[in-house]
């Protein structure tokens, strides 16, 4: 089965839905309040037992100061931040994706340093439960909890997300059975719809995969690679859901509307926000 040591954050987007933010900083990068997206999800991966992280980004961005400037500022300002060192004990990878093909095309950029299973996270989503303040910060369980899902079954994994009704046509939603996906379906309208539950930018893929990749290619598949990469393993039974709880909070940097909410709805959880924040929002409203 193998151990989940590689962590494969997918960052290549042009995030063209954030212009003319994103031509200044990559979405990837934003702050959710005072601590960057990509911040949380290395923690995240780390947390989940990887050590070996992946970055998959374009030639539009430039990620590879971002080792030597995080240690740079940890060797300056580490007394009582350590735990927020999202580089310790951790190896760094970046893979660029020359050309825009999707989910499955950007992870076989990094077929040749990946040995196993692995855990794939979206770059510009944010899953997360721990809303504390910086000094007790704690990372996401999300993928923890998924890896372990995979340890469970030894079969890949998903995590996800009940959307409700109103947005099931903004993403990929799945069915259901016995805790297995056993269909997905691009975007449907409410009517269609097998259930309002989401696939959320969390996965565990197995050791088959770059096999199965160079099987369902790129060039036949095009963007829905990675879909058909998934319905592989559904049609033998074996894609497992991670079902996530209503206590986690799905942000999405990718979205201009949806990341502004995400800044208000975060900082009112923070104990070091909320309330100032809730009086400045009652006074505005008023």
């Amino acid at each position: 089965m193998g151990t989940v040591r590689d962590a494969v954050i997918v960052a290549a987007g042009l995030g063209t839905r954030m212009l003319p933010t994103s031509a200044y900083v990559p979405k990837e990068l934003l702050p959710l309040v005072d601590l960057p997206v990509m911040h949380h999800l290395i923690l995240e991966a780390k947390h989940a037992g990887c050590d070996r992280i992946h970055i998959i980004t374009s030639p539009a961005k430039d990620f590879t100061p971002l080792q030597e400037n995080l240690n740079a500022t940890y060797a300056m300002y580490a007394k009582g931040n350590e735990h927020l060192n999202p580089l310790d004990g951790v190896e760094v990878f970046f893979h660029t994706q020359h050309e825009q093909k999707g989910l499955g095309h950007a992870i076989m950029m990094g077929k040749e340093a990946i040995a196993g299973p692995f855990l794939v996270l979206l770059g510009d989503n944010i899953l997360t439960s721990n809303h504390a303040s910086l000094t007790e910060f704690q990372a996401s369980n999300v993928s923890k909890e998924l890896v372990q899902l995979f340890e469970k079954h030894g079969q890949p994994s998903a995590s996800v997300y009940n959307v409700g009704t109103d947005r099931v046509s903004n993403y990929g939603i799945i069915s259901m059975d016995e805790g297995r996906i056993v269909s997905i379906v691009e975007k449907p309208s409410k009517e269609e719809a097998p259930s309002t539950y989401a696939l959320c930018g969390r996965y565990v893929f197995a050791e088959d995969t770059f096999e199965l990749l160079d099987h369902y290619s790129v060039e036949e598949y095009g963007e829905l690679q990675s879909i058909a990469l998934m319905k592989h393993w559904m049609d033998s039974g074996h894609l497992h859901a991670h079902v996530l709880s209503d206590s986690v909070s799905w942000y999405d940097s990718g979205l201009p509307f949806e990341w502004l909410k995400s800044q208000i709805d975060h900082a009112l959880r923070r104990p070091e926000y909320a309330e100032e924040l809730q009086a400045w929002l009652n006074e505005r409203l008023a």
